[in-house]
């Protein structure tokens, strides 16, 4: 088999004028393969100054923030705003088969170098856009962050304590989301290119990335037209004239874990953990229960928070792993709440061999980093550091564009390049 087969889309070039909230989808394609060029005006992207930092010390050259965003990147620098940056650029998207930037909309029309310019260039140009709130619509010319982003498609509404305010989630939510959608929509629209030969633009809302991962609320309204609310560590079962609280979040011996106290169909989670507190003399009233035809809309919120005190105080009594180990053995639907160092020695990870050591010369050290999400039999994976400041200039300009280093020295020194 030849080397080229080895990668999936190692045959594809993708041109990657994204800020953190295209981020993720630029290092996908990479990961899948892609010649992935990232595109940062001259003197660098400004998330560079993003922390963390290496050591704690803030530089341009040491952010964790930018090294974990761009691997399997080659990088360059280009200022699109100058006309002698937009022909260049144009020279590049006749190479390329992806575009993806996330400017506002419209800013890359009044560039000229927008969809309709690009696609007249090289009509099967797939360019992919990730913006707020899309192309079009009342928001689109809405500026918005990460935070507005998990405000407005709904996830802050539902996160946090009843009686406080919301709460926003776990780093950059709305923005990886958003990258996982554009990464996915833009392959969708290569298919269509294969089957066809047209190029498309894909419009990706970040509001409606962040909606689409709201599966229960959805599900809630659609059942039932009732909005969920802010229940804290608890879950809202709604049945025609029932509303019940029920936990989702337990305590345990060293941390947390997530279980549901489920019935119907599923019930048979619940049966597998009554027999093993059962084994160990802590089940109580829970075997008395006829578990396999409990009507949720015939037992109260009381009888509810009663049997889940005789489960939380079993969980009181087992740490996470021991939790864990057991449910896998007997098919019981739970899951540890881990930190970064549970997840570091997650055997699984360590058996798929996860993490993945990464040179950085510039440093005299390498990272540990998460390797790729998944494995395909006769596929190569190669994960490599984040580019430089301009680190391919050279290679990209001089090599394959055919620019001289005297004409290199010039672009520098208008600010071009």
């Amino acid at each position: 088999m030849s080397e080229e087969t080895k990668v999936l889309l190692g045959n594809y070039r993708v041109l990657d004028l994204t800020d953190e909230k295209g981020f993720l989808c630029g290092k996908l394609f990479g990961d899948l393969g892609a010649d992935v060029i990232k595109i940062e005006r001259p003197g660098g992207d400004l998330a560079r100054n993003l922390g963390l930092f290496y050591h704690d010390t803030p530089n341009p050259g040491k952010s964790l923030y930018w090294f974990a965003c761009n691997t399997n990147k080659r990088g360059i620098t280009l200022n699109i705003e100058s006309l002698q940056g937009q022909e260049i650029f144009k020279r590049l998207v006749k190479t390329a088969d992806f575009v993806i930037e996330s400017y506002p909309p419209g800013y890359m029309e009044k560039l000229g170098v927008g969809y309709s310019e690009l696609s007249q260039l090289k009509p099967p140009l797939i360019m992919t856009s990730i913006t707020p709130f899309g192309q079009s619509g009342p928001y689109a010319y809405n500026k918005a962050s990460n935070l507005v982003c998990e405000a407005m498609g709904g996830l802050m509404y539902i996160m946090g304590s009843p009686d406080k305010g919301p709460l926003a989630t776990n780093y950059q939510y709305a923005y990886r989301h958003a990258g996982l959608q554009a990464v996915s929509a833009s392959l969708i629209a290569n298919y269509w290119r294969q089957e066809t030969g047209q190029g498309q633009h894909v419009d990706v809302s970040i509001q409606e990335a962040v909606l689409v991962t709201l599966y229960y609320p959805q599900q809630l309204w659609s059942d039932s037209h009732v909005i969920q609310g802010r229940y804290g560590t608890k879950i809202l079962r709604q049945q025609p004239g029932v509303e019940i609280l029920g936990g989702f979040v337990y305590s345990c011996k060293d941390g947390y874990i997530l279980w549901r106290l489920m019935t119907g169909n599923l019930v048979r989670f619940v049966i597998a953990l009554v027999e093993w507190m059962d084994e160990e003399g802590m089940a109580g009233e829970l075997r008395e229960v006829d578990w396999r035809n409990v009507d949720i809309s015939k037992y109260s919120q009381e009888q509810q928070n009663a049997w889940e005190r005789i489960f939380a105080n079993f969980f009181l009594t087992k740490t996470k792993e021991e939790l864990y180990s057991e449910a896998i053995k007997r098919g019981i639907m739970l899951f540890p709440v881990n930190d970064v160092d549970d997840v570091l020695k997650n055997p699984q990870l360590e058996y798929r061999s996860f993490w993945v050591n990464v040179e950085h010369p510039e440093l005299g050290t390498a990272l540990k980093y998460p390797g790729v999400p998944y494995r395909i039999n006769e596929i190569s994976y190669q994960l490599h550091r984040a580019p430089l400041i301009g680190e391919h200039n050279q290679e990209i300009y001089g090599e394959e564009l055919g620019f001289t280093e005297e004409d290199l020295i010039t672009l520098r020194q208008s600010g071009v390049i």
